[in-house]
């Protein structure tokens, strides 16, 4: 557990109008990697806006991962359907980590970054890093790839345990974060 950094939960809370890939609907399924680990949602049946709520677990080892994700639709005799994709780049949530790593008198929902849309993400609108009770959140809409449509909103929470190596912080000063003035001890020879 020495190389583990910490712990990324990857909340997967629901589907919004996701393709239809059978008849009339679709029995939809979320698959996520993050480095070498595959971890995926149960199948909700006959669904296009499905309500998973699911809490799945990775260690991270490398801060510049990022997070692969596919929707599927289930079937039973032929290979799932793919129902869109996403990579969502774990860098700016990271940093943030860093950043907010000393804080501690910071008021609840304060936003410590804000990440806007681009073409090198897959946000549909703005996402928000969040300081909750000395946590720290953030909540993505994210608009699926090579689909005719479908989003997904999903929430990312990092958990640290003492066994665990930890982010190097990267502590700012100001005043939600006071830093006591160093003292220097010098020595006298008589």
């Amino acid at each position: 557990m020495l190389d583990i950094l910490g712990f990324l939960k990857v909340i997967v809370q629901r589907g919004i109008n996701l393709a239809i890939r059978d008849a009339i609907t679709s029995d939809p399924y979320v698959v996520i990697h993050i480095g070498q680990q595959k971890l995926k949602t149960h199948v909700i049946k006959r669904n296009c806006n499905p309500v998973w709520n699911e809490v799945l677990i990775f260690s991270i080892k490398d801060p510049n991962v990022s997070i692969n994700l596919a929707v599927y639709d289930k079937d039973t005799f032929t290979l799932d359907d793919q129902m869109g994709m996403a990579e969502i780049d774990l860098k700016p949530y990271i940093a943030a980590l860093k950043m907010a790593k000393g804080l501690h008198n910071l008021p609840n929902s304060c936003a410590l970054k804000q990440i806007q849309p681009n073409q090198n993400n897959c946000l549909a609108n703005e996402s928000s890093i969040i300081w909750e009770n000395g946590k720290i959140t953030q909540d993505m809409r994210i608009k699926l790839k090579n689909v005719e449509c479908g989003e997904l909103l999903i929430q990312l929470d990092w958990n640290e345990t003492p066994n665990c190596k930890g982010l190097e912080s990267e502590v700012m000063h100001g005043p939600w974060n006071p830093i006591k003035p160093q003292t220097h001890h010098t020595r006298r020879h008589h």
